[in-house]
């Protein structure tokens, strides 16, 4: 496995909740896990993020107040959306935003993405975007 350069590390308030979440609601795979600290490397489609329990020994800027990760998204490029919504919808968690198209400019081009935002069980707002293509931009 190719580790990303980044890859964000969220502080969870309930493991078992989270993990449940992000492997058998979203789809993530784990790759590797430490069960005695309670924290998990996971990866889905390229993306990858770490979770892990909050304890008392955590550096943080500040109290944390849910929702967590105010002020941020974190962004997955998946193949295709409509699995994730299904299983979202299956399992009764709702959409931050519904699907919508976006078109972004870079260059002389568009860049096209279908996307929906929803939160995880601590608040951290995920975005999954697929991709629609580009096209030129008409002049």
């Amino acid at each position: 496995m190719k580790f990303n350069a980044l890859v964000p590390e969220l502080k969870v308030t309930d493991f078992n909740s989270s993990l449940d979440f992000y492997t058998k609601i979203l789809g993530f795979r784990i790759e590797y896990d430490r069960p005695e600290f309670k924290f998990a490397f996971l990866s889905l489609q390229g993306s990858q993020i770490m979770i892990e329990q909050l304890s008392g020994a955590d550096r943080l800027t500040g109290k944390l107040k849910h929702p967590f990760g105010r002020g941020m998204h974190l962004q997955m490029h998946v193949k295709n959306i409509r699995p994730v919504i299904n299983s979202l919808k299956k399992n009764k968690i709702p959409l931050f935003a519904e699907p919508f198209e976006k078109w972004y400019r870079k260059g002389n081009r568009m860049l096209g993405q279908r996307q929906f935002y929803v939160q995880d069980t601590d608040g951290y707002l995920l975005r999954f975007f697929e991709d629609l293509g580009s096209r030129k931009i008409q002049r």
